[in-house]
């Protein structure tokens, strides 16, 4: 089973991402999910043959790809029964540096991550008391000379124990200072290396999933005043701007693990004799399956809209919230169904459907919960009263 829509595009990409997931089989991600391990061996093979670089341009050592061609790749890495949460955040992280950056921090960084050498993994925004609501972040960098002073805390931010560079979103004006309370805050680029121990510290967040998340501590850290990307003050745009990102990249990969749900469901039902006869032959079985499957394909025809109006420099804040929210929506309801079709043998390790299962159960809370994307949409599509 694949998809109708995605199948009859970049065939060829395709090809070459499933070439290298083949390397990865089941066992090797039950072993990791098991060991409660960072896949580290699959997210170097990824790197090494350029898939990681994908966004970035030619110039700089990249691909030059599109966002459309970064979410199938991402996709793929779904399709294939791996997951992709351990290095997707390289990919909607680049565009904060991409869109916004300096032409000087482009050239300083992009070729080494382009190369392997640097990784760009993690996003620090979010925070314990303000979660979703950004604008009250308490996280504060005060310049100081040639260099800000950042103090403050930020919780979920993921895959920073593999990562050499983090996204940083501070506030640098008050709130109360303000005109809008979406202003005065920035974006820095945080080196890792040059902030652990010197102001920079971090505790593992254990999780339903495997996925590798922390708090972080940021106490008296100094970062240099060139590593603020673009204009001081205009941070919360920029971080949006990636964030779009982050969500066409996260249903596509929903629409690779819902067409791996359906896969496996198809195959179970067809394999399994249950009262002399094959379980799929059943209406009560099928049906599911079937509705499942229609609710990938619609669900991803939103994500190519969403992924094309960004490319093409587009707004489209309301169509990459509703491709991740409908995708994340339609692979849980394919975890679902496939579970059920598994009956007992979908809770066994060695089918991954548990894993798979748990690990798609995360996308209808984050990046950003189905009641804000509603809410969102109630909003600001429809023009209803703001609810919050």
């Amino acid at each position: 089973m694949g998809s109708a829509v995605a199948d009859k595009s970049h065939a060829e990409l395709r090809e070459g991402v499933r070439t290298l997931c083949a390397q990865f089989d089941s066992a090797y991600w039950q072993k990791v999910d098991e060991a409660r391990a960072y896949p580290e061996a699959f997210v170097d093979a990824l790197t090494q043959a350029g898939w990681m670089a994908a966004l970035i341009p030619e110039e700089y050592g990249g691909s030059g790809l599109s966002l459309t061609e970064a979410t199938v790749i991402m996709e793929e890495v779904s399709r294939s029964g791996g997951n992709p949460g351990c290095c997707h955040g390289q990919m909607y992280n680049m565009n904060t540096l991409l869109r916004n950056g300096s032409e000087a921090q482009k050239k300083k960084y992009l070729p080494k991550i382009a190369s392997g050498e640097l990784r760009m993994q993690a996003m620090g925004v979010t925070e314990p008391t303000a979660g979703t609501d950004t604008t009250k972040i308490k996280t504060v960098a005060v310049k100081k000379g040639d260099r800000y002073v950042v103090n403050g805390q930020k919780v979920w931010t993921s895959r920073l124990q593999h990562s050499d560079l983090m996204i940083l979103l501070a506030r640098t004006t008050p709130l109360a200072e303000v005109k809008k309370k979406s202003d005065g805050m920035s974006v820095f680029l945080v080196e890792k290396k040059e902030a652990l121990g010197k102001g920079l510290t971090m505790r593992p967040i254990r999780n339903m999933v495997n996925h590798e998340t922390n708090e972080v501590f940021l106490d008296n850290l100094e970062i240099p005043a060139e590593n603020i990307i673009g204009e001081e003050g205009k941070g919360f745009r920029y971080i949006l701007d990636g964030l779009n990102a982050e969500r066409i990249l996260i249903a596509a990969e929903c629409i690779g693990d819902g067409a791996w749900f359906v896969q496996r469901a198809v195959k179970y039902a067809n394999e399994r004799v249950v009262f002399d006869r094959p379980i799929g032959q059943n209406q009560g079985v099928q049906f599911p399956i079937a509705e499942a499957y229609m609710e990938i394909e619609a669900a991803n025809l939103m994500r190519y809209k969403a992924a094309a109006l960004y490319d093409a420099k587009q707004h489209c804040g309301a169509e990459a919230n509703m491709a991740k929210h409908l995708a994340a929506k339609a692979s849980w309801e394919a975890a679902n169904v496939c579970l059920q079709t598994h009956g007992g043998f979908g809770f066994a390790a060695e089918y991954d459907v548990e894993r798979k299962f748990r690990e798609s159960r995360l996308y209808l809370v984050a990046p950003i919960s189905t009641n804000l994307i509603l809410s969102y949409v109630a909003e600001h599509v429809l023009g209803l009263p703001r609810s919050f």
